[in-house]
């Protein structure tokens, strides 16, 4: 199953470094959406991602809309802690594509309402935790994802 981690304007190298190594693990392509809060020869990215980091299917894009304009007809999936269903819940099916908001901010607000329908979050227990890390999400999603379609 080909799976695509899409991180629309990411903005801590770590985490970005840490999801190229999950990608390359997961057999996934990662798509990111600029602009960067950091520069990708930054070495924190190079750091996380180890020296796996030129072996990750990578698609850089220089606008959201220039992601959407190709890819808009895929099997797009959004996770937000706004959303309403829970992950485990997500279709997984062949190059599907779970799409990731920016690690301050999520996803925007025009995305959350044209995308409302496939908007997922993973539960958090507690009320004193807003979100959780973006590398741990990216994690847990792509991860479920593999799992169910291998059921």
């Amino acid at each position: 199953m080909a799976i695509n981690i899409v991180l629309i304007e990411p903005e801590i190298p770590n985490n970005t470094g840490n999801i190229g190594r999950l990608s390359l693990a997961a057999g996934a392509t990662l798509h990111l959406v600029k602009p960067f809060g950091f520069e990708l020869s930054d070495k924190r990215v190079k750091r996380a991602g180890l020296d796996y980091w030129k072996h990750v299917d990578l698609h850089i894009y220089e606008n959201v809309d220039s992601f959407f304009e190709q890819h808009n007809d895929k099997h797009l999936v959004f996770l937000s802690s706004h959303g309403k269903k829970d992950y485990t819940e997500i279709e997984a099916s062949d190059n599907i594509f779970i799409v990731f908001g920016k690690e301050s901010k999520g996803l925007g607000d025009e995305l959350r309402e044209k995308y409302a329908d496939r908007l997922y979050s993973i539960p958090i227990m507690s009320t004193h935790v807003r979100s959780l890390n973006l590398a741990n999400a990216v994690s847990i999603v792509v991860y479920s994802c593999m799992k169910s379609s291998n059921s």
